[in-house]
C-alpha cells in the first residue's frame, strides 16, 4: 500500500468517492459537475489543501480531503481531514489508520503545522471507534454549521 498526494490525473477517482460518500453518509445527491469543479480547485490550490491517496498495486482504494487552518492560539496552522472514503470492498484493513498516520507524521515533521482535527457524524460508531483507537478524542467543543442550500 502506497500513500500519497493526490495529482490531477486523480481527479475522477476522487470525484466520484465524494459523491459515493455523500450518498451513503448523508444520502445527499451530489452533482458531478460541481464535485468535479470543488475537487479541482483543490487540486489547482495547493495552499488550500491538498487529497491524500492510498494505492494498493497502483489502484485508488480511499481518499481524504487536506484543509488547513490558522490558529493564532498556536501560531501555526491545523490540518483538518474531511471527506475521507475508502472503496467498500477495502473497508476495516487498516486503510485510514495508514493515511492519519502519513499526516501524524507530516505535522511532526513540519514546524508549521501543530495537529490534527475532524468532525465526524455522532450515528457513525466504527469511524468514531478508529478515530479513538488511533489516539484522537473528542474535543470540549461542540460544532455548529449554517449552510446555504443550493
Amino acid at each position: 500500500m502506497k500513500i500519497i498526494k493526490a495529482n490531477i490525473t486523480d481527479k475522477d477517482f476522487i470525484v466520484n468517492s465524494q459523491i459515493n460518500m455523500a450518498l451513503e453518509s448523508e444520502n445527499l445527491k451530489l452533482t458531478f459537475k460541481t464535485v468535479n469543479k470543488g475537487v479541482e480547485y483543490i487540486l489547482n490550490n495547493p495552499s488550500v489543501g491538498f487529497y491524500l491517496l492510498s494505492k494498493i498495486k497502483n489502484r485508488p482504494t480511499a481518499c481524504l480531503l487536506v484543509l488547513k487552518e490558522w490558529s493564532d492560539w498556536r501560531c501555526g496552522n491545523v490540518l483538518w481531514i474531511h471527506s475521507v472514503y475508502v472503496v467498500k470492498e477495502n473497508r476495516r484493513q487498516g486503510i485510514y489508520s495508514k493515511m492519519y498516520g502519513y499526516l501524524k507524521d507530516l505535522v511532526n515533521e513540519d514546524e508549521s503545522l501543530r495537529g490534527l482535527r475532524l468532525y465526524v457524524d455522532k450515528s457513525n460508531k466504527p469511524a468514531i471507534n478508529t478515530y479513538e483507537k488511533l489516539g484522537m478524542s473528542q474535543d470540549h467543543y461542540y460544532m455548529y454549521e449554517w449552510m446555504k442550500t443550493f
